[in-house]
């Protein structure tokens, strides 16, 4: 009998910070630069590849903008979110699919390889897979503020990563045929700790593992404000990076 896959992340918490991005994107001027850069990236990486879908299912597409740009191409669209229940970790209740874009939902899932293989079931033969989602080697200078804030005591405040070469593995481990892995960075100037916090709350790219980690004391507070500044350059802003690891393959 197969072994579960370790509970890396709270189900429960994901649930909940994916609910308040939902209501913080409301708000005007909100953060949505790296679901904007995946969208972008998706449109791309279809038109080189010339890949003409008729049936498509989007999962994680909470602006809309992916999917409006394939129903003015008059594609059949199917869009789901997890913060609406769908769950990746189980089989589809739907499929066919010529094509299957995945953004920015699956590096906070217990079971990636079987999420990865009921895309692949979902698919119609032939079908492309793309997914997105935020990968190792991102927020290095929030690391560090981390862990200068915690000092002798380090927490766990970032969750684990999936990197380029694991992700190659989980391909070919999965079934896709002529799997493509690729990483590119994406980065963000910041005036302050606060607003990079509050950006990565808005985009539910916050911490969700099963064990919170201890709330920052004024003291670890003061630590982590002084730790931005000497990232920050002479203007007083730091700039940040995020690694966007995009997985593609097809069912044959």
């Amino acid at each position: 009998m197969a072994s579960a896959p370790p509970q890396i992340f709270s189900p429960q918490r994901r649930l909940a910070a994916r609910r308040r991005m939902r209501n913080l994107q409301r708000l005007p001027d909100a953060p949505r630069y790296v679901l904007s850069d995946m969208v972008e990236d998706v449109q791309e990486r279809l038109a080189f590849l010339r890949h003409e879908a008729t049936r498509v299912l989007l999962v994680g597409d909470w602006s809309g903008a992916l999917a409006q740009a394939f129903e003015a191409q008059g594609c059949e669209v199917v869009s789901v979110q997890p913060e609406d229940g769908f769950d990746e970790q189980q089989p589809f209740p739907f499929g066919g699919f010529d094509l299957i874009a995945s953004l920015g939902t699956l590096d906070t899932v217990n079971d990636l390889p079987g999420a990865l293989v009921h895309i692949r079931q979902a698919l119609a033969p032939g079908g492309l897979m793309i997914a997105s989602f935020v990968g190792a080697g991102s927020l290095p200078i929030l690391r560090e503020i981390m862990l200068a804030a915690d000092g002798e005591r380090p927490a766990a405040r970032l969750h684990p990563m999936v990197d380029v070469r694991a992700g190659g593995q989980l391909l070919q481990r999965c079934g896709f045929a002529k799997p493509v892995i690729d990483s590119r960075a994406l980065h963000v100037r910041f005036g302050s700790l606060r607003a990079l916090v509050q950006d990565l709350r808005a985009q539910a790219l916050g911490n969700v593992l099963v064990s919170p980690p201890p709330i920052l004391g004024k003291a670890m507070l003061d630590r982590a404000r002084q730790a931005f500044d000497r990232a920050a350059d002479a203007h007083g802003r730091a700039t940040e990076r995020f690694e966007i690891l995009t997985l593609s393959g097809w069912k044959a």
